[in-house]
Order: structure tokens, then C-alpha cells, then sequence
């Protein structure tokens, strides 16, 4: 009985030096992925941030086999908390009668940026979806403000070319 008891023992050892090994190379994975996760999991974007964008889109285009024939970046529009906190009261905000001497003030007012992207996608329908579908499940905020889907015609492989506008929105630097 004793040598089975010291054979299970053996035994153990051997498997908590493999469940050890297993975890060390396990923490390397999550060191070595975590920085990718940081970048695409951020709820808003920075000024600087702008430029990952369109690497993440074409990251989640390349994976469900679209290319995305356009992009472009539009010029950024700031909205005022005054502007925010009406529209989310549902009221509309008072237009500002401030002279340029208050101008500076209000950049200090700024509540976020919108900053609107036009692209153009092509590919299949089923490809689009799950690009969608893998943005929406990103942390960023993200809005598809206009879409147009258009089955190419006389392609019988059902391709789609897709138009629209998104906005990202990005706090103040």
C-alpha cells in the first residue's frame, strides 16, 4: 500500500509540474495578447486613435473576405455638454450668442467629438453581417448612420457593394 501511495504521489508531482508549465505559458499568451485587446476595446476614441480605425476595420473586414474600397474621414464636429445634455433630456439646446472673447471657454465645454467616416465595402452579404456583428461586439462607440446595400448585378456569386456613413465619437483630448 505504501507503493502505491508514493506511485500516486510521484504521479501528482508530475501533474502539478505540467498544470505549472500549462499556466507559466498561459500568462505569456494573455501578456502577449492583452495590448491587442486594449487597443480594439476602449469605449472612445482619441484624436490619435482616428488612424486605428481603419485598422480595425480592415482587421475585421479581412476576416469575413471583404475589402473595403473607400474610406474617408470627414471633418470632426464637437458637441457642447450643452448640446449633450439637452439631447439627452430631449429637449433642443439653446443656440450660444457668446462673442469670440468666450470661444475659448467653450472648447473647455466640449463634451465629445463626432467624427464621421464615409466607406464603401464589397464582398458578400453574409460577410457583412458578421463584420457588423464584430464591430457592434468591439468596445468602441460606433454608429452606422447611413447604409446602402446594392446586389452587384450580373455577378452570379451574390456579391453586395455596400456605401454608408459612420460616426465614431472621440472624448477631448
Amino acid at each position: 500500500s505504501r507503493k502505491a501511495k508514493l506511485d500516486d504521489m510521484n504521479k501528482k508531482k508530475q501533474e502539478t509540474e505540467q498544470f505549472t508549465k500549462d499556466i507559466n505559458s498561459m500568462k505569456a499568451k494573455i501578456k502577449k495578447l492583452k495590448p491587442e485587446y486594449e487597443n480594439y476595446s476602449k469605449l472612445f476614441h482619441s484624436k490619435a486613435e482616428v488612424e486605428g480605425l481603419y485598422q480595425t476595420l480592415s482587421v475585421f473586414a479581412g476576416r469575413n473576405d471583404l475589402v473595403i474600397s473607400k474610406i474617408v474621414k470627414k471633418p470632426i464636429e464637437s458637441v457642447l455638454k450643452s448640446q449633450a445634455l439637452a439631447k439627452a433630456s430631449g429637449k433642443k439646446a439653446k443656440k450660444s450668442k457668446k462673442g469670440k472673447k468666450n470661444q475659448t471657454k467653450s472648447a473647455k465645454n466640449i463634451a465629445y467629438y463626432k467624427i464621421p467616416v464615409e466607406f464603401e465595402i464589397n464582398g458578400n452579404f453574409i460577410g457583412y453581417i458578421k463584420f457588423k456583428r464584430a464591430l457592434s461586439l468591439s468596445n468602441k462607440m460606433l454608429n452606422f448612420d447611413k447604409e446602402s446595400i446594392q446586389v452587384v448585378k450580373g455577378d452570379s456569386t451574390g456579391t453586395i457593394k455596400v456605401n454608408g456613413s459612420l460616426t465614431i465619437v472621440g472624448l477631448p483630448d
